[in-house]
């Protein structure tokens, strides 16, 4: 599986994100009629070899006349959309970044995403950062992107709306479910851009994941810190994992104060909000009273959205949060015939090993009541079809599953190490 790794030390930001692509091999001259297909009169992508910190990196810079427009969302899908040297799935990725901007601008203006306008990433150097990455990153044909934890930086910067603390609320709101580490920098890491890019195209977060490298690229940032060299450090290799992983976040609370169906009403919206799983454990909490703990699964950039439910639905006191690396198996859709209809399911392996067939709940009870046979019946029957049906052979080149579906696969690793309380806890220039 090909994997690339984003090292991203002293942050990320888009010219970064372009200097480490062009830096690892992705063609400048790919980029450049990219570029040049969005019709943005007098702008050239200028790169050039610098040294940061002792090392050798690449650097971009984005020459273009002066400009003071300030560009809404529609007007980015205009400019994308007469780019006829971008192929589709580059346009598609570029618009789900800028998607990421607008969202958390309008969350930050009290706004709707047709109504705001964009500041630092509707300018130019931005635009071209962003369709850029988006380019290179669909060149390069990844099946995974790995990140490190983002610093977001220190200290204070000027945007259009004045004197702001790092990060800035539209990257802070971006930042919702990434991973976060203090670097004792002052100065802003971590830009808008950067930011979106990351929550965009990256699986999950953690550090240097097994693999074979085969290749590694620097993008450096526009200023110079000291004892510390300011670059984004890509590396690209095929894994050498031999099951499908990734990192997920748990958040857990006690509770021992409201009713079953109020549990059951927040379980529902958790899911319906994006939840991996959720579930409940019984537990005896202080004064021997009987409680139980709601514990949710979720991809680190849903977390945020799952834990405001947590506190709105439950009232508890606190969420306690952390992240665990997750084995899973590959999956995809599949279909097999019983004697009263089709039954869908799904299809699970590892490296290696033999799949096996998972017949889903709500098709083989659709079944057994047109058919008027137990349930039971039915289940059995698709699993008898499936052991007809199946190769052999082992599916270790299954294709791989991107749709990050709710796969309800109950890896209920608790070390319960609670206190039984119930109150637990209860100018954008890159620097």
């Amino acid at each position: 599986m090909k994997i690339a790794y984003l090292d991203c030390s002293t942050g990320i930001s888009g010219d970064m994100t372009l200097g480490a692509l062009i830096d690892i091999g992705v063609p400048v001259e790919s980029l450049r009629e990219g570029i040049a297909s969005l019709q943005l009169p007098g702008v050239e992508l200028k790169t050039e070899t610098v040294v940061k910190g002792g090392f050798r990196a690449t650097y971009i810079r984005i020459e273009h006349p002066e400009q003071h427009a300030h560009r809404h969302l529609s007007d980015i899908h205009k400019i994308l959309d007469r780019a006829d040297a971008i192929s589709p799935a580059q346009k598609q990725l570029a618009r789900s970044i800028f998607q990421v901007v607008a969202e958390a601008e309008a969350r930050v203006h009290g706004s709707t995403i047709e109504k705001i306008h964009f500041h630092e990433v509707g300018a130019i150097d931005s635009i071209v950062d962003i369709v850029g990455a988006a380019i290179g990153f669909d060149l390069l044909n990844l099946d995974q992107v790995v990140c490190s934890p983002l610093p977001p930086g220190r200290g204070q910067v000027k945007i259009d709306h004045g004197i702001c603390t790092v990060p800035t609320p539209g990257t802070a709101e971006i930042l919702r479910g990434i991973p976060l580490i203090d670097v004792p920098v002052e100065a802003e890491l971590t830009t808008p851009t950067g930011a979106a890019i990351v929550k965009t195209i990256v699986d999950r977060f953690g550090p240097l994941p097994p693999m074979t490298i085969e290749s590694i690229g620097y993008g450096a940032g526009t200023k110079t810190f000291p004892q510390r060299a300011n670059l984004l450090r890509m590396f690209i290799g095929e894994t050498t994992v031999t099951s499908e992983q990734d990192l997920i976040t748990v958040l857990e609370t006690n509770l021992d104060d409201i009713s079953g169906e109020i549990i059951g009403h927040t379980r529902q919206k958790l899911m319906q909000a994006g939840a991996l799983d959720v579930f409940t454990t019984s537990i005896s909490m202080k004064k021997e009273r009987p409680g139980v703990i709601l514990t949710v699964l979720a991809h680190p950039e849903k977390a945020g959205e799952l834990e405001h439910i947590l506190f709105t639905e439950t009232g508890t006191f606190g969420v306690r949060r952390h992240q665990v690396e997750r084995s899973k198996r590959a999956r995809e859709p599949h279909q097999v015939k019983t004697p009263w209809g089709e039954v869908t399911g799904k299809l699970g392996w590892r490296q290696g090993e033999a799949a096996i067939f998972t017949p889903e709940f709500e098709s083989c009870a659709k079944v057994a009541e047109s058919a008027g046979i137990p349930l039971r019946e039915v289940y059995r029957a698709a699993e008898f079809a499936f052991s007809q049906t199946a190769s052999p052979v082992q599916l270790s080149a299954a294709p791989h599953d991107h749709d990050h579906d709710h796969d309800h696969d109950h890896d209920h690793d608790h070390d319960h190490d609670h206190d039984h309380d119930h109150d637990h806890d209860h100018d954008h220039d890159h620097g």
